[in-house]
Protein backbone atom coordinates (compact mmCIF):
# COMPACT_ATOMS: atom_id res chain seq x y z
CA UNK A 1 0.00 0.00 0.00
CA UNK A 2 3.19 2.64 1.20
CA UNK A 3 5.13 1.25 -1.75
CA UNK A 4 3.94 2.47 -5.05
CA UNK A 5 5.49 2.58 -8.17
CA UNK A 6 4.80 3.92 -11.89
CA UNK A 7 6.25 1.74 -14.49
CA UNK A 8 5.44 4.28 -16.78
CA UNK A 9 6.81 7.36 -15.27
CA UNK A 10 9.81 5.38 -13.68
CA UNK A 11 9.39 6.41 -10.37
CA UNK A 12 9.13 5.11 -7.40
CA UNK A 13 7.55 6.09 -3.76
CA UNK A 14 8.38 3.89 -0.54
CA UNK A 15 6.25 5.66 2.59
CA UNK A 16 6.78 2.00 4.46
CA UNK A 17 9.66 3.93 6.93
CA UNK A 18 6.82 6.82 8.09
CA UNK A 19 4.50 4.36 10.33
CA UNK A 20 1.72 4.52 8.55
CA UNK A 21 -1.08 2.20 9.32
CA UNK A 22 -3.47 0.87 6.84
CA UNK A 23 -6.12 2.49 8.99
CA UNK A 24 -4.36 6.21 8.23
CA UNK A 25 -5.47 5.40 4.57
CA UNK A 26 -8.79 5.19 5.48
CA UNK A 27 -9.32 8.76 7.03
CA UNK A 28 -12.05 10.70 5.66
CA UNK A 29 -9.82 13.59 5.67
CA UNK A 30 -8.24 12.13 2.56
CA UNK A 31 -11.77 12.13 0.75
CA UNK A 32 -11.85 15.69 1.36
CA UNK A 33 -8.34 16.60 -0.31
CA UNK A 34 -9.25 14.79 -3.46
CA UNK A 35 -12.23 16.76 -3.50
CA UNK A 36 -10.45 19.72 -3.07
CA UNK A 37 -7.98 19.15 -5.80
CA UNK A 38 -10.47 17.85 -8.48
CA UNK A 39 -12.45 21.21 -7.27
CA UNK A 40 -9.19 23.94 -7.65
CA UNK A 41 -8.27 21.70 -11.39
CA UNK A 42 -12.20 21.99 -12.25
CA UNK A 43 -11.52 25.97 -12.08
CA UNK A 44 -12.93 26.74 -8.11
CA UNK A 45 -11.14 29.72 -6.67
CA UNK A 46 -8.60 27.78 -4.55
CA UNK A 47 -7.17 31.04 -3.43
CA UNK A 48 -9.62 32.55 -1.24
CA UNK A 49 -7.92 35.72 0.27
CA UNK A 50 -7.18 36.84 -3.38
CA UNK A 51 -10.43 35.37 -4.81
CA UNK A 52 -8.24 33.48 -7.44
CA UNK A 53 -8.76 30.09 -9.03
CA UNK A 54 -4.90 28.02 -9.24
CA UNK A 55 -4.50 26.68 -12.34
CA UNK A 56 -0.90 25.30 -12.72
CA UNK A 57 -2.25 21.81 -13.20
CA UNK A 58 -3.49 23.13 -16.61
CA UNK A 59 -0.51 23.98 -17.81
CA UNK A 60 0.56 20.63 -18.90
CA UNK A 61 -3.21 19.99 -19.53
CA UNK A 62 -4.98 22.21 -21.19
CA UNK A 63 -8.18 20.59 -22.12
CA UNK A 64 -8.54 21.19 -18.07
CA UNK A 65 -8.64 24.90 -18.55
CA UNK A 66 -12.18 26.49 -17.75
CA UNK A 67 -13.40 28.93 -19.55
CA UNK A 68 -11.68 28.52 -22.73
CA UNK A 69 -8.23 29.36 -21.34
CA UNK A 70 -6.77 26.10 -22.48
CA UNK A 71 -6.02 27.73 -26.08
CA UNK A 72 -4.06 30.67 -24.44
CA UNK A 73 -2.07 28.21 -22.53
CA UNK A 74 -1.18 26.02 -26.03
CA UNK A 75 -0.74 29.56 -27.71
CA UNK A 76 1.89 30.82 -25.27
CA UNK A 77 3.87 26.91 -25.29
CA UNK A 78 4.14 27.98 -29.07
CA UNK A 79 5.39 31.17 -28.45
CA UNK A 80 7.86 29.74 -26.12
CA UNK A 81 9.28 27.30 -28.76
CA UNK A 82 9.00 30.01 -31.33
CA UNK A 83 11.15 32.77 -28.96
CA UNK A 84 14.07 29.76 -27.98
CA UNK A 85 14.34 28.79 -31.69
CA UNK A 86 14.73 32.06 -33.18
CA UNK A 87 17.48 32.86 -30.63
CA UNK A 88 19.22 29.75 -30.70
CA UNK A 89 19.41 30.04 -34.48
CA UNK A 90 22.49 29.87 -35.98
CA UNK A 91 24.44 28.63 -32.69
CA UNK A 92 25.39 31.93 -31.18
CA UNK A 93 23.67 31.96 -27.72
CA UNK A 94 26.45 31.03 -25.16
CA UNK A 95 24.32 32.45 -22.20
CA UNK A 96 21.07 32.71 -21.09
CA UNK A 97 20.85 35.44 -17.87
CA UNK A 98 17.94 35.02 -15.69
CA UNK A 99 16.72 37.61 -13.41
CA UNK A 100 13.72 36.63 -10.85
CA UNK A 101 13.28 35.97 -7.28
CA UNK A 102 12.32 32.97 -5.28
CA UNK A 103 9.46 30.85 -7.44
CA UNK A 104 10.89 32.39 -10.91
CA UNK A 105 13.78 30.94 -10.91
CA UNK A 106 14.27 28.06 -8.47
CA UNK A 107 12.32 25.61 -10.24
CA UNK A 108 14.10 26.69 -13.58
CA UNK A 109 17.97 26.11 -11.24
CA UNK A 110 16.53 22.37 -10.34
CA UNK A 111 16.11 21.28 -13.54
CA UNK A 112 18.52 23.06 -15.41
CA UNK A 113 21.17 21.17 -13.13
CA UNK A 114 19.07 18.57 -13.64
CA UNK A 115 18.93 18.35 -17.49
CA UNK A 116 21.73 20.32 -19.19
CA UNK A 117 25.27 19.24 -19.24
CA UNK A 118 28.22 21.28 -17.88
CA UNK A 119 30.09 21.43 -20.80
CA UNK A 120 27.17 22.50 -23.54
CA UNK A 121 26.50 26.22 -24.33
CA UNK A 122 24.16 28.05 -23.43
CA UNK A 123 24.89 28.35 -19.98
CA UNK A 124 22.36 29.51 -17.47
CA UNK A 125 23.35 32.32 -15.08
CA UNK A 126 20.88 33.51 -12.70
CA UNK A 127 20.33 36.82 -10.77
CA UNK A 128 18.22 36.04 -7.97
CA UNK A 129 19.81 38.27 -5.84
CA UNK A 130 20.49 41.88 -4.64
CA UNK A 131 23.63 41.55 -3.95
CA UNK A 132 25.83 44.17 -5.76
CA UNK A 133 29.05 41.16 -5.46
CA UNK A 134 27.16 38.42 -6.24
CA UNK A 135 25.67 40.57 -9.60
CA UNK A 136 29.10 41.49 -10.26
CA UNK A 137 30.23 37.65 -9.74
CA UNK A 138 27.76 36.61 -12.41
CA UNK A 139 27.70 38.89 -14.86
CA UNK A 140 31.70 38.62 -14.94
CA UNK A 141 31.46 34.86 -16.73
CA UNK A 142 29.01 36.41 -19.04
CA UNK A 143 29.58 36.64 -22.97
CA UNK A 144 27.22 39.83 -22.94
CA UNK A 145 27.24 39.83 -26.79
CA UNK A 146 26.42 36.35 -27.02
CA UNK A 147 23.61 36.35 -24.33
CA UNK A 148 19.92 36.20 -23.78
CA UNK A 149 18.26 37.80 -20.41
CA UNK A 150 14.80 36.76 -19.58
CA UNK A 151 13.43 38.78 -17.08
CA UNK A 152 10.53 36.87 -15.58
CA UNK A 153 8.44 38.77 -13.21
CA UNK A 154 4.50 39.51 -12.97
CA UNK A 155 4.77 43.11 -12.80
CA UNK A 156 8.53 43.56 -12.46
CA UNK A 157 7.83 45.80 -9.53
CA UNK A 158 10.08 43.46 -6.94
CA UNK A 159 13.02 44.90 -5.51
CA UNK A 160 15.24 41.63 -6.37
CA UNK A 161 13.43 41.64 -9.87
CA UNK A 162 13.80 45.58 -10.31
CA UNK A 163 17.42 45.97 -8.92
CA UNK A 164 18.50 43.10 -11.29
CA UNK A 165 16.94 44.26 -14.02
CA UNK A 166 19.18 47.65 -13.43
CA UNK A 167 22.24 46.08 -13.07
CA UNK A 168 21.89 44.18 -16.14
CA UNK A 169 20.74 46.88 -18.31
CA UNK A 170 24.22 49.04 -16.77
CA UNK A 171 26.33 45.99 -17.56
CA UNK A 172 25.35 45.92 -21.04
CA UNK A 173 25.80 49.95 -21.63
CA UNK A 174 29.42 49.61 -20.10
CA UNK A 175 30.24 46.66 -22.61
CA UNK A 176 28.28 48.79 -25.50
CA UNK A 177 26.23 46.12 -26.31
CA UNK A 178 22.47 46.67 -27.26
CA UNK A 179 19.90 45.61 -24.23
CA UNK A 180 16.67 45.79 -25.82
CA UNK A 181 17.94 43.12 -28.79
CA UNK A 182 18.81 40.86 -26.04
CA UNK A 183 15.79 40.97 -23.60
CA UNK A 184 12.76 38.78 -23.23
CA UNK A 185 9.99 39.73 -20.60
CA UNK A 186 7.82 36.81 -19.43
CA UNK A 187 4.90 38.45 -17.66
CA UNK A 188 1.49 39.23 -16.99
CA UNK A 189 0.07 41.24 -20.17
CA UNK A 190 -0.07 45.09 -20.06
CA UNK A 191 1.87 44.75 -16.44
CA UNK A 192 4.57 47.42 -15.93
CA UNK A 193 7.49 45.41 -17.17
CA UNK A 194 5.28 43.99 -20.34
CA UNK A 195 4.34 47.59 -21.51
CA UNK A 196 7.91 48.80 -20.66
CA UNK A 197 9.80 45.82 -23.13
CA UNK A 198 7.35 46.97 -25.52
CA UNK A 199 7.87 50.30 -25.30
CA UNK A 200 11.91 49.86 -25.03
CA UNK A 201 12.00 47.51 -28.18
CA UNK A 202 12.47 44.20 -26.05
CA UNK A 203 13.44 41.24 -28.51
CA UNK A 204 9.96 39.52 -27.42
CA UNK A 205 7.03 39.16 -24.79
CA UNK A 206 5.86 35.78 -22.98
CA UNK A 207 2.57 35.66 -21.34
CA UNK A 208 1.90 34.14 -17.77
CA UNK A 209 -1.36 34.49 -15.70
CA UNK A 210 -2.29 35.20 -12.54
CA UNK A 211 -3.72 32.14 -11.95
CA UNK A 212 -0.52 30.93 -12.03
CA UNK A 213 1.68 31.22 -8.26
CA UNK A 214 5.49 31.66 -8.22
CA UNK A 215 6.47 28.64 -6.88
CA UNK A 216 3.63 26.64 -8.93
CA UNK A 217 5.36 28.44 -12.30
CA UNK A 218 7.61 26.27 -13.49
CA UNK A 219 6.12 24.75 -16.47
CA UNK A 220 4.62 28.36 -17.83
CA UNK A 221 6.56 30.24 -19.33
CA UNK A 222 8.64 31.43 -16.48
CA UNK A 223 10.20 28.16 -16.21
CA UNK A 224 9.36 26.74 -19.94
CA UNK A 225 11.41 29.67 -21.76
CA UNK A 226 14.60 29.89 -19.55
CA UNK A 227 14.48 26.19 -20.19
CA UNK A 228 13.68 25.76 -23.92
CA UNK A 229 17.02 28.88 -24.58
CA UNK A 230 18.70 26.29 -22.97
CA UNK A 231 17.75 23.21 -25.08
CA UNK A 232 16.12 21.38 -22.89
CA UNK A 233 12.70 19.02 -24.15
CA UNK A 234 9.97 21.08 -22.82
CA UNK A 235 7.35 18.72 -24.14
CA UNK A 236 9.03 16.32 -22.70
CA UNK A 237 8.49 17.70 -18.79
CA UNK A 238 4.68 18.34 -19.62
CA UNK A 239 4.08 15.11 -20.85
CA UNK A 240 6.17 13.96 -16.99
CA UNK A 241 3.78 16.47 -14.89
CA UNK A 242 0.81 15.62 -17.02
CA UNK A 243 1.01 11.86 -16.37
CA UNK A 244 2.09 12.39 -13.01
CA UNK A 245 -1.00 14.12 -12.21
CA UNK A 246 -2.91 11.71 -13.75
CA UNK A 247 -1.23 9.08 -11.42
CA UNK A 248 -2.34 10.99 -8.51
CA UNK A 249 -5.25 11.77 -8.79
CA UNK A 250 -6.96 8.68 -7.64
CA UNK A 251 -8.76 8.23 -3.73
CA UNK A 252 -6.25 4.69 -3.49
CA UNK A 253 -2.50 3.71 -3.88
CA UNK A 254 -1.94 7.52 -5.04
CA UNK A 255 1.78 8.68 -4.12
CA UNK A 256 1.01 12.77 -3.89
CA UNK A 257 -1.76 12.10 -1.48
CA UNK A 258 -0.11 9.32 0.50
CA UNK A 259 3.21 11.76 0.67
CA UNK A 260 0.63 14.23 2.38
CA UNK A 261 -0.62 11.91 4.88
CA UNK A 262 2.70 11.05 6.42
CA UNK A 263 3.70 14.32 6.47
CA UNK A 264 0.92 15.04 8.70
CA UNK A 265 0.89 11.88 10.63
CA UNK A 266 4.48 11.94 11.44
CA UNK A 267 3.69 15.83 12.71
CA UNK A 268 0.48 15.51 14.43
CA UNK A 269 -0.77 17.87 12.28
CA UNK A 270 1.20 20.44 13.15
CA UNK A 271 4.51 19.99 11.93
CA UNK A 272 6.21 19.11 14.62
CA UNK A 273 8.85 17.55 12.80
CA UNK A 274 11.02 19.10 9.67
CA UNK A 275 11.63 17.24 7.19
CA UNK A 276 15.08 16.79 6.19
CA UNK A 277 15.66 16.53 2.22
CA UNK A 278 19.02 14.03 0.91
CA UNK A 279 19.56 14.12 -2.81
CA UNK A 280 21.59 11.18 -3.29
CA UNK A 281 22.69 12.88 -6.98
CA UNK A 282 24.44 15.68 -8.09
CA UNK A 283 22.16 16.56 -10.80
CA UNK A 284 19.51 16.74 -8.03
CA UNK A 285 21.39 19.12 -5.39
CA UNK A 286 19.35 22.11 -5.52
CA UNK A 287 16.20 20.25 -4.92
CA UNK A 288 16.02 20.87 -1.03
CA UNK A 289 16.18 24.32 -1.81
CA UNK A 290 13.24 23.81 -4.12
CA UNK A 291 11.46 21.89 -1.61
CA UNK A 292 11.76 24.58 1.44
CA UNK A 293 10.06 27.51 -1.03
CA UNK A 294 7.13 24.85 -2.39
CA UNK A 295 6.51 23.45 1.27
CA UNK A 296 7.06 26.59 3.72
CA UNK A 297 5.63 29.13 1.45
CA UNK A 298 2.56 27.34 0.94
CA UNK A 299 2.30 25.41 4.48
CA UNK A 300 3.92 28.11 7.11
CA UNK A 301 0.84 30.25 7.49
CA UNK A 302 -0.21 32.11 10.67
CA UNK A 303 -4.25 31.63 10.14
CA UNK A 304 -6.05 28.83 8.49
CA UNK A 305 -9.26 29.01 6.00
CA UNK A 306 -11.54 29.95 9.19
CA UNK A 307 -9.13 32.82 10.66
CA UNK A 308 -8.28 31.44 13.29
CA UNK A 309 -4.68 31.45 14.46
CA UNK A 310 -2.64 28.44 13.89
CA UNK A 311 0.53 28.83 13.22
CA UNK A 312 1.41 25.80 10.82
CA UNK A 313 4.34 25.08 9.18
CA UNK A 314 6.82 22.28 8.03
CA UNK A 315 10.03 22.99 7.90
CA UNK A 316 12.47 21.99 5.32
CA UNK A 317 16.58 21.52 5.14
CA UNK A 318 18.71 19.34 3.65
CA UNK A 319 21.44 19.02 1.18
CA UNK A 320 23.39 16.40 -1.20
CA UNK A 321 24.01 12.77 -0.15
CA UNK A 322 26.53 10.86 0.36
CA UNK A 323 28.70 14.70 0.64
CA UNK A 324 26.43 16.26 3.36
CA UNK A 325 25.21 12.99 5.20
CA UNK A 326 28.75 13.56 6.83
CA UNK A 327 27.26 16.62 8.69
CA UNK A 328 23.87 15.70 8.95
CA UNK A 329 23.45 12.50 9.67
CA UNK A 330 25.66 11.96 13.45
CA UNK A 331 22.49 14.71 14.70
CA UNK A 332 19.95 12.88 12.78
CA UNK A 333 20.69 9.52 13.92
CA UNK A 334 21.94 10.39 17.58
CA UNK A 335 20.01 13.59 18.26
CA UNK A 336 16.43 14.57 19.11
CA UNK A 337 14.03 12.81 16.98
CA UNK A 338 12.37 15.99 15.63
CA UNK A 339 12.61 15.02 11.83
CA UNK A 340 11.85 12.54 8.98
CA UNK A 341 14.40 12.40 6.04
CA UNK A 342 13.17 12.59 2.37
CA UNK A 343 15.98 10.23 0.72
CA UNK A 344 15.75 11.01 -3.31
CA UNK A 345 17.75 8.26 -5.52
CA UNK A 346 18.43 7.47 -8.95
CA UNK A 347 18.68 4.31 -10.60
CA UNK A 348 21.04 5.04 -13.81
CA UNK A 349 24.38 6.11 -12.75
CA UNK A 350 25.61 7.37 -15.82
CA UNK A 351 25.71 7.36 -19.30
CA UNK A 352 29.23 5.67 -19.99
CA UNK A 353 30.79 2.76 -19.33
CA UNK A 354 31.13 2.58 -15.40
CA UNK A 355 34.77 1.88 -13.36
CA UNK A 356 35.91 -0.67 -10.96
CA UNK A 357 36.65 1.04 -8.04
CA UNK A 358 36.90 -1.93 -6.31
CA UNK A 359 36.70 -5.76 -6.92
CA UNK A 360 32.96 -5.87 -7.94
CA UNK A 361 31.82 -2.38 -7.33
CA UNK A 362 31.11 0.56 -9.05
CA UNK A 363 31.09 4.56 -7.64
CA UNK A 364 27.38 4.23 -8.16
CA UNK A 365 27.02 0.74 -6.04
CA UNK A 366 28.67 3.40 -3.61
CA UNK A 367 26.39 6.19 -3.62
CA UNK A 368 22.80 3.70 -3.59
CA UNK A 369 24.56 1.48 -0.61
CA UNK A 370 25.39 5.07 1.43
CA UNK A 371 21.54 6.04 0.71
CA UNK A 372 20.18 2.43 1.94
CA UNK A 373 22.86 2.32 4.75
CA UNK A 374 22.19 6.17 5.65
CA UNK A 375 18.03 4.95 5.62
CA UNK A 376 18.96 1.56 7.49
CA UNK A 377 21.19 3.74 10.20
CA UNK A 378 18.16 5.92 10.79
CA UNK A 379 15.55 3.39 10.76
CA UNK A 380 17.38 1.29 13.85
CA UNK A 381 17.88 4.51 15.94
CA UNK A 382 13.71 4.83 15.41
CA UNK A 383 13.74 7.77 12.95
CA UNK A 384 11.36 7.83 10.23
CA UNK A 385 12.07 8.47 6.19
CA UNK A 386 10.67 8.59 2.98
CA UNK A 387 12.38 7.32 -0.20
CA UNK A 388 11.57 8.61 -3.69
CA UNK A 389 13.49 6.77 -6.37
CA UNK A 390 13.69 7.55 -10.19
CA UNK A 391 14.85 5.05 -12.99
CA UNK A 392 16.85 7.99 -14.84
CA UNK A 393 16.97 11.60 -14.99
CA UNK A 394 15.56 13.11 -18.14
CA UNK A 395 12.71 15.54 -18.73
CA UNK A 396 10.10 13.41 -18.76
CA UNK A 397 10.67 12.06 -15.23
CA UNK A 398 11.62 15.36 -13.87
CA UNK A 399 8.71 16.97 -15.02
CA UNK A 400 6.81 13.92 -13.21
CA UNK A 401 8.63 14.91 -10.02
CA UNK A 402 7.97 18.34 -9.63
CA UNK A 403 4.35 17.41 -10.27
CA UNK A 404 4.52 15.24 -7.56
CA UNK A 405 5.24 17.11 -4.91
CA UNK A 406 3.18 20.10 -6.18
CA UNK A 407 0.26 17.64 -5.25
CA UNK A 408 1.49 16.33 -2.60
CA UNK A 409 1.49 20.27 -1.36
CA UNK A 410 -1.72 21.12 -2.12
CA UNK A 411 -3.48 18.23 -0.60
CA UNK A 412 -1.62 18.23 2.82
CA UNK A 413 -2.87 22.00 3.31
CA UNK A 414 -6.49 20.93 2.87
CA UNK A 415 -5.17 18.38 5.40
CA UNK A 416 -4.37 21.33 7.70
CA UNK A 417 -6.90 23.78 6.52
CA UNK A 418 -4.51 26.63 4.80
CA UNK A 419 -4.92 28.37 2.11
CA UNK A 420 -1.91 26.82 0.29
CA UNK A 421 -1.58 29.61 -2.54
CA UNK A 422 -1.14 32.95 -0.65
CA UNK A 423 1.93 34.22 1.27
CA UNK A 424 0.97 37.14 3.45
CA UNK A 425 4.51 36.98 5.34
CA UNK A 426 6.55 37.20 2.35
CA UNK A 427 4.78 40.46 1.67
CA UNK A 428 5.14 41.17 5.50
CA UNK A 429 8.88 41.05 4.44
CA UNK A 430 8.52 42.98 2.05
CA UNK A 431 6.44 46.26 3.28
CA UNK A 432 9.66 46.10 5.89
CA UNK A 433 11.97 46.26 3.76
CA UNK A 434 10.57 49.53 2.11
CA UNK A 435 10.08 51.07 5.40
CA UNK A 436 14.04 50.49 6.51
CA UNK A 437 14.26 52.32 2.71
CA UNK A 438 12.53 55.17 3.54
CA UNK A 439 14.48 55.23 6.77
CA UNK A 440 18.09 54.94 5.46
CA UNK A 441 17.20 57.98 2.54
CA UNK A 442 15.46 60.04 5.57
CA UNK A 443 18.71 59.71 7.53
CA UNK A 444 20.71 59.74 4.42
CA UNK A 445 19.07 63.46 3.97
CA UNK A 446 19.46 64.89 7.53
CA UNK A 447 15.23 64.33 7.94
CA UNK A 448 15.82 61.86 11.21
CA UNK A 449 18.07 61.89 13.82
CA UNK A 450 20.44 58.02 13.66
CA UNK A 451 18.81 55.74 16.64
CA UNK A 452 17.71 52.63 16.98
CA UNK A 453 20.05 49.62 16.07
CA UNK A 454 18.33 49.66 12.05
CA UNK A 455 19.93 53.30 12.22
CA UNK A 456 23.37 52.15 13.49
CA UNK A 457 23.24 49.63 10.49
CA UNK A 458 22.27 52.09 8.17
CA UNK A 459 24.66 54.72 8.99
CA UNK A 460 27.53 52.11 9.38
CA UNK A 461 26.44 50.28 5.57
CA UNK A 462 26.32 54.47 4.32
CA UNK A 463 30.05 55.38 5.57
CA UNK A 464 31.33 52.11 3.92
CA UNK A 465 29.49 52.49 0.45
CA UNK A 466 28.93 56.29 0.07
CA UNK A 467 31.29 59.20 -0.02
Amino acid sequence: MYNIRSETLGIWVDLRRMGLSPEDAMDPALDEAVSAMEALESGAIANPDENRQVGHYWLRNPDLAPDSLGGGIELALERVEAVAQECRAGDSLKHVVLVGIGGSVLGTEVLAQALCEPGNLPRLSVLDNTDPDGIDRVLSGVDLASSVVVVASKSGGTMEVRNGLAEVRAAFERASVDFPSRAVAVSLENSALWNRSISEGWRAQVPVWPWVGGRFSVTSAVGLLPLALLGVDVRGLLEGARLCDDWTRSRLDNPALYLALAWHRVGNGRGEKSMVVMPYKDRLAVIPRWMQQIVMESIGKELDLQGRTVHQGLTVYGNKGSTDQHSLVQQLRGGPNDFFATFVGVLSDRQGESVEVAEGTHAGDCLLAMMLGTRRALSEAGKHSLTVVLDRVDARTMGAVIALFERAVGFYGTLIGVNTYNQPGVEAGKKAADDILALSRDLREGRVAPTGDDAELLEAHRAMNYS
